[in-house]
């Protein structure tokens, strides 16, 4: 039974959510009218028979060392969130950069796309062409993990180094999980509110445990569903969905030749199509704890870094256990 103090616990975070969620901006499909946290130019793409743009920030601060580095977002996200990660880094000299990929952020969002880690990252190579950068480092997290990932693969030799911060995509879900079509994921995506998108990063990001700084990354997607128009959002979320489950990039690990670092929270549990397998296999899903291991062994010259007890955001959660190894790797 439950105590009258857990009751009152409950009914706070009931009506602090009510509170938060009847407060939500409106955003339209991209971010126009929410501010980056530095300058936001665009990269005009011609692909896939369409004139798309790519969003990004280029910070090349005063005391530039001559060194690079792309940071890759990860799904929920844009890249605003890397703003302390841009901070610490040009803080020491490093020119950062930081695009929005096609499908997300303040780039566009188009009605119809094909998908694929080779085509993000050829549209990241073209950005990096055109900024004239032939040499960096690059770092994903989430999702960008998987892209950082194959962009190593595609450029070894613009991607000098590569960083991994608890990148999803390091088992293969289709050998467990059954296979959804993206209308299926579509149809998922339109029935999120604040409150469903609230509860799933408080339990799968930060083990119940809440702070008010973490508000912001759940207003950024849940602002976009007051918009007349978040069925393009949805859709594109569907598609890129789709694009992760069935493009595995791990069975490739061994053919990366960056010198790798990974920056794995050991408490992460983040696993695609957990909701459509039984108790026992999802128990087996997601252990970061184990995969940190399996890919250092799989990636030659990779360097581990656990983060004990922290999940899937170690640079939002607990940036300093975050940043120390990451500016370690970048000056060797």
């Amino acid at each position: 039974m439950k105590t009258l103090n857990t009751i009152i616990f409950l009914l706070f975070i009931q009506v602090s959510a009510t509170a938060q969620s009847n407060q939500l901006k409106w955003l339209d499909l991209e971010l126009t009218n929410y501010e980056y946290p530095y300058p936001v130019e665009y990269l005009q793409l011609n692909i896939q028979l369409q004139n798309l743009k790519m969003a990004y920030m280029d910070v090349k601060p005063e005391n530039y060392n001559g060194k690079n580095i792309v940071l890759f977002h990860g799904k929920n996200f844009n890249g605003a969130y890397w703003k302390t990660t841009i901070d610490a880094l040009t803080k020491e000299g490093f020119r950062v950069i930081v695009p929005d990929q096609i499908g997300f952020g303040k780039s566009s969002k188009p009605e119809n796309f094909h998908y694929t880690f080779q085509q993000l990252a050829n549209n990241t190579k073209m950005l990096l062409d055109y900024l004239h950068v032939t040499k960096t480092a690059v770092l994903g997290h989430s999702m960008g993990g998987m892209l950082a990932t194959r962009f190593a693969l595609m450029f070894p030799e613009t991607a000098e180094k590569l960083v991994l911060e608890n990148p999803i995509g390091l088992e293969d879900w289709k050998l467990v999980a059954p296979y959804k079509p993206v209308e299926w994921w579509y149809e998922n995506e339109l029935k999120k509110g604040y409150q469903q998108i609230k509860d799933y990063q408080l339990a799968s990001y930060y083990d119940g445990k809440w702070k008010p700084e973490y508000d912001e990354w759940v207003n950024l997607l849940a602002g976009w569903t007051l918009n007349s128009d978040y069925s393009r959002i949805a859709w594109n979320a569907a598609l890129t969905y789709d694009m992760i489950f069935t493009q595995p990039v791990l069975y490739e690990f061994p053919n990366v030749q960056a010198p790798t670092l990974l920056i794995i929270g050991t408490r992460d549990r983040t696993a695609l199509g957990k909701g459509l397998v039984s108790e026992d296999v999802r128990k087996t899903m997601g252990l970061y704890e184990n995969l940190g291991k399996q890919t250092q062994a799989a990636i030659p010259n990779a360097t581990l870094v656990e983060i004990p007890n922290i999940g899937h955001l170690p640079h939002i959660e607990s940036f300093d256990q975050f940043i120390t190894p990451l500016m370690k790797f970048m000056k060797q």
